[in-house]
């Protein structure tokens, strides 16, 4: 009576917690994927998921730091990933599927009407309000077709670089590196995100070390499909693979 008791006892525990075992795994709509999942090795800091970022704190939707990408743009990624390696250099995921929430989340953070020196870092020539009109932040992103990424470089030869302190006075976007707030990677001319001319991918305002990085960076995603845009380094998208833009939520 004993052992049939304890049997029981045991069944109805893993009947019980099965259903949260199922729960901690997130199944992904329509051929979308976890970079991870594809090429572990390329860095990943989803700046949308913490403090580091224009709005200065998580977006909503971002319920973990994790790079979701469409299957077919996670497979091209991973061709630059091995393009790149074999120069010492890797790609750094700075965002790539952004649920739709989390631009509308943007485009109300525009329109609050509140100004705070760590958001002015992130566009010191105008303000927050200017963004949505200037074409920095949209009411629909490409990010949530899962078929854009925001993307930068990592030189694998160079020692580790600061931590990102958010109680740190740092100087705006497109200060000299130094004094910007640290990004673990190589100097594009510009911090990500940077709302300003600077940070167009051909402006002419940078050094010659910093057009090279960007040279390598659009050239080598160029080579397996991708588009940039032009006001922004860091972003470029994939024609032909998603329209329709979603709104789930990024967790482990």
């Amino acid at each position: 009576m004993t052992t049939m008791w304890r049997m029981s006892l045991w069944l109805c525990c893993c009947v019980v917690l099965l259903p949260a075992v199922s729960a901690s795994a997130q199944e992904l709509p329509d051929d979308f994927v976890f970079l991870r999942d594809i090429d572990p090795g390329i860095r990943q800091d989803i700046r949308y998921a913490g403090v580091n970022n224009f709005v200065g704190r998580r977006l909503s939707g971002y319920d973990a730091a994790e790079c979701i990408v469409k299957r077919r743009v996670g497979q091209a990624l991973a061709k630059v990933q091995r393009e790149l390696k074999a120069q010492d250099l890797s790609l750094k995921m700075l965002d790539c599927y952004r649920p739709a929430r989390a631009s509308r989340d943007m485009v109300a953070w525009a329109q609050d009407g509140y100004e705070t020196p760590a958001q002015k870092r992130y566009n010191p020539s105008f303000n927050k309000a200017d963004l949505f009109r200037l074409g920095y932040i949209a009411e629909r992103s490409g990010h949530s077709t899962g078929a854009a990424v925001d993307v930068t470089l990592v030189d694998l030869r160079a020692g580790a670089s600061s931590v990102f302190d958010p109680g740190k006075a740092y100087g705006n976007c497109i200060a000299p590196e130094a004094q910007r707030a640290p990004e673990a990677s190589v100097d594009m001319g510009t911090g990500y995100d940077c709302s300003d001319a600077k940070a167009w991918t051909a402006s002419r305002a940078i050094n010659a070390s910093q057009r090279r990085w960007r040279d390598i960076l659009v050239t080598s995603m160029r080579k397996q499909g991708f588009v940039n845009y032009a006001k922004e380094w860091w972003h470029f998208s994939m024609p032909g693979v998603g329209t329709r833009a979603y709104d789930f939520p990024i967790r482990r």
